[in-house]
Order: C-alpha cells, then structure tokens, then sequence
C-alpha cells in the first residue's frame, strides 16, 4: 500500500485487471446485443437481463479497481464495444437458443480464465482482495452459464460449430486484452 490506502498493483495483477474489466465490459455489450433483437420481453429476456444486471456489477467493480490502483484499460475497449454487441445480436438473430448457446461459451471460457487467475492468485497470495472477487464471480459466470444451457443452448443450429467459434474468439480476445 502506498499514500492514502492507495493500493499499486503488480504488473501480473495490472494485467488480470485490465484483461477482467475488458471481458466484463464485453459482456455487458453482448447482453445488451441480444435484448435488443430479442426484445425486452422475448425469449429468455427475463434471464438475460438478470445476468446483465450481474455483469454491470462485475464491471463497476473492475472500473472501481482500475481507478484505485492506477491500470492503463485495454486500448481495445472500443473494439469489444462493437465486438460484443454484434455478438449478441448476430447470436439473437439466428434464435433463442443461439443467443443462449453465445452466453454458455462465453461463460465456459470465463470460468477457464478466472480459474487460471485464481491459482495464480492464490499460490502467490498476493492479493486476496482480488482473488475474493475473482471467486464470487466465477461462481456467477459459471451460474450465467448454466442458466443458458437449461434455457436450451445446446439445440442451437450447429451448437458445436457455434460454441467452438465463440469460445476460441473469447480466448484471442483475452489474450490481446492482456497486452494491449
């Protein structure tokens, strides 16, 4: 800690929250993608806004942690922007279930990445203000996730093809989120 209760983060955690806060504010679009093709009161509306109403959260928290420890954001929010929302959308557009089978790869691929912090952050113990949070909403992301496969993800049109896709873009994204 320095001056005030100021807390410097270490550039290894700088760059799990530069990387967290990215993929929350990516996931806020993509929800955001989907209500808006499916409507405030289409198919799975009311779940998809409970777990954006989680995910604006988890991105408050991470903007929190971003000012209080002074780390640089991704330069690539803009991207994420129209990334994830188009996400949301096109997945929205081929159905329901589409948009459902989005949600559970993302989170898939979500729990894998904060799991990996997790034993980062706890073999080092550096930081267990971070790895608390980082605990609570992996819980909540593998929630979203499960949330989408009752809601029927899985019977969407090619859902292994899909799922695939998504979550190999999830991975590219969190490594270029990273670093840049």
């Amino acid at each position: 800690m320095s001056g005030a209760g100021r807390h410097t983060a270490r550039p290894d955690t700088e760059r799990m929250i530069r990387v967290d806060q990215a993929g929350e504010y990516g996931a806020t679009r993509i929800y955001a993608g989907q209500l808006a093709v499916l409507g405030e009161r289409g198919p799975h509306a009311t779940e998809i806004r409970s777990m954006a109403a989680q995910e604006d959260e988890h991105l408050a928290r991470f903007d929190q942690l971003i000012a209080e420890r002074g780390v640089r954001p991704t330069a690539l929010q803009p991207v994420w922007s129209v990334a994830g929302y188009a996400l949301g959308a096109a997945t929205a557009l081929i159905g329901p279930e589409a948009a459902m089978a989005c949600t559970a790869a993302v989170e898939e691929e979500i729990d894998r990445h904060y799991s990996r912090q997790l034993d980062e952050l706890e073999s080092s113990g550096d930081d267990p203000q971070l790895a608390g949070m980082i605990d609570k909403f992996r819980e909540e992301e593998r929630e979203h996730r499960d949330t989408a496969l009752a809601a029927g993800a899985e019977q969407a049109p090619a859902y292994p093809l899909l799922s695939g896709a998504i979550r190999m873009g999830c991975r590219l994204a969190i490594r270029l989120s990273e670093r840049v």
